[in-house]
C-alpha cells in the first residue's frame, strides 16, 4: 500500500513517463494533424469524359465461398459505363467449397478455381492469377483488383482510365461503405473509412505523397506489375505492395470520384477479428520493412518514404497514447480530490478533449455522408476507435501467425442500392 513519500514518487514517476512519451507522440500528431490540412478542401479534377477510354482492364475479383454476393459483383462489372470490349472480369474461387464458380460463370465472368491448402490467403491467389493474366494471348493495359463483396460506381474504369492516361501506374479508388447504418460497428467503419478518405488519402494526393492501398478497389499498370512482381502475401498484402512501391521509387495515387463499396462487418466480435488481422499484418510490415524505409528516405531524402514508414508504425503511436490516457487516469485517481475533478482546469480538459474527438464530423459534411442515423451512431464513434488499442497490441503479439480468417459476406446489393450511381463521396 502506498503511503506519504510513496504516493510522491509514484506520481512523479508516473509524470515522468507521460512527460516521456508526450516527447515522442506530439511531433507524430502534429506532423499527421498538418498533412491533413490538405484534404479539407478538395481540388477540381479533370473530367474523366475528356479521356478517351483506351485502356484494356483485367477486372479481378478474389473470392472464398461467396457464392451469396458473387452474382451482384459480375452483374454490377458488367454494366459498368466503359466499352465491353474493353475489360474483362475474371473470378478466382480461391480454395471454395460452394458454388462460387459456377455462379461467377452464370453471370458472365470467367472463373478459376484453385485449390491449395498450404498458400492460403489472397495475396497468393492474387500471385498466382496474376502469372495467368501474363500469359494471356489477350494484354492488359492494368489490372483492378477487387473484393467479391464489392459494388463499384459506373464511372469506375473511366476515372482509371483517365489515371493511367495521365502517367499514373498504381491507383486506389475511393473505398465506400455499402452498409453504414446496419449497425453501430457498420456505421463506425464507414465513417472511419470516409474520414481516412479525406484527410488520410486525398491530402496525400494533394501533396504528392503516396496514398495507401486498401485492399480493394485499386489498379496496378501491368508493365510495372510484370517489373516488381506481386511478392505480397501477409496478411495485409495491399500494405506490403504499397510498401514495395514506395521502395522502388513509385506512389498510389487516389482517384476520390471512383468509388467502391463494400460489405462492412456488423457485430464487434466480426470487427475484432478482422482489425486484429489487419493489424497482425501491419505489424509484419513494420519488423520487416521499417528499417528500410527509414534509410531510403534518409540516403535518398524521399519524403514518400518517410511518410509511408510513418504510417507503417502509426499503431505504435496509437498504443503508447492509449498509455498516456492510463497514466492520466491513475493521476486522476489516485492523486485527485473531487473538488479538483469538478474544477476549470479538468472541465477544460474534458472540453478540448470532446472538441478534439468529434471535429472529424465536419468531413462527414464535406463527404455528403452526413444523416440523422450517422449522427446518432457518431455519438458513440469514440468507443469504437477506443477498441484499436487492444487490438493493435494483440496483432502485434500475434503478428507472426499467417492464418488467414474469411469475413462472411452476406448483402446481396445492387449499385443503385447506393442511391448514387456515377460519383464517389
Amino acid at each position: 500500500m502506498l503511503l506519504g513519500n510513496d504516493f510522491e514518487i509514484f506520481k512523479v514517476i508516473i509524470d515522468k513517463v507521460v512527460f516521456g512519451l508526450q516527447i515522442v507522440i506530439v511531433p507524430v500528431a502534429i506532423y499527421l494533424f498538418i498533412i491533413s490540412i490538405f484534404g479539407w478542401v478538395k481540388r477540381k479534377e479533370e473530367n474523366a469524359d475528356n479521356y478517351s477510354p483506351v485502356k484494356r482492364f483485367a477486372l479481378v475479383v478474389a473470392a472464398h465461398n461467396e457464392e451469396k454476393v458473387i452474382g451482384s459483383i459480375v452483374r454490377n462489372l458488367d454494366k459498368l459505363d466503359y466499352p465491353a470490349d474493353l475489360y474483362d472480369i475474371f473470378v478466382i474461387a480461391d480454395n471454395c467449397s460452394d458454388n462460387t464458380a459456377k455462379i461467377a460463370r452464370e453471370n458472365g465472368a470467367i472463373a478459376f478455381e484453385r485449390f491449395d491448402k498450404n498458400k492460403k490467403g489472397k495475396g497468393f491467389a492474387l500471385e498466382w492469377m496474376f502469372d495467368k493474366i501474363f500469359k494471356m494471348e489477350k494484354k492488359y493495359d492494368a489490372v483492378c483488383v477487387l473484393d467479391a463483396d464489392n459494388l463499384l460506381s459506373l464511372n469506375f474504369l473511366k476515372e482509371m482510365n483517365k489515371h493511367l492516361c495521365k502517367g499514373h501506374k498504381v491507383i486506389q479508388g475511393y473505398l465506400d461503405s455499402k452498409n453504414p447504418t446496419d449497425s453501430f460497428v457498420a456505421a463506425s467503419y464507414s465513417i472511419a473509412f470516409w474520414i481516412n478518405s479525406r484527410i488520410f488519402q486525398l491530402a496525400r494526393y494533394h501533396l504528392g505523397l503516396s496514398c495507401v492501398l486498401g485492399g480493394t478497389g485499386f489498379v496496378v499498370a501491368t508493365d510495372l506489375l510484370k517489373e516488381i512482381g506481386w511478392g505480397a502475401t501477409s496478411l495485409t498484402e495491399d500494405l506490403e505492395f504499397t510498401i514495395k512501391l514506395v521502395l522502388k521509387g513509385e506512389k498510389v495515387y487516389w482517384a476520390h470520384e471512383a468509388a467502391v463499396y463494400d460489405e462492412k462487418p456488423l457485430t464487434m466480435k466480426q470487427s475484432w477479428r478482422q482489425r486484429k488481422r489487419w493489424m497482425q499484418g501491419q505489424s509484419d510490415c513494420a519488423c520487416r520493412y521499417t528499417k528500410a524505409l527509414f534509410s531510403r528516405a534518409i540516403k535518398k531524402r524521399d519524403l514518400v518514404a518517410f511518410d509511408n514508414a510513418i504510417y507503417v508504425i502509426y499503431p505504435l503511436f496509437v498504443v503508447l497514447g492509449g498509455v498516456v490516457m492510463l497514466c492520466n487516469l491513475f493521476k486522476l485517481v489516485l492523486f485527485t480530490d473531487f473538488a479538483q475533478i469538478l474544477s476549470m482546469n479538468f472541465a477544460l480538459a474534458t472540453l478540448v478533449f470532446a472538441v478534439s474527438t468529434y471535429f472529424t464530423v465536419i468531413f462527414l459534411v464535406l463527404e455528403k455522408k452526413l444523416s440523422l442515423k450517422i449522427l446518432l451512431y457518431y455519438i458513440l464513434y469514440p468507443i469504437y476507435t477506443i477498441t484499436w488499442i487492444p487490438i493493435m497490441v494483440q496483432g502485434y503479439i500475434d503478428r507472426d501467425k499467417k492464418e488467414w480468417v474469411h469475413t462472411l459476406h452476406t448483402r446481396a446489393l445492387d449499385i443503385t442500392d447506393m442511391g448514387k450511381l456515377g460519383k464517389a463521396g
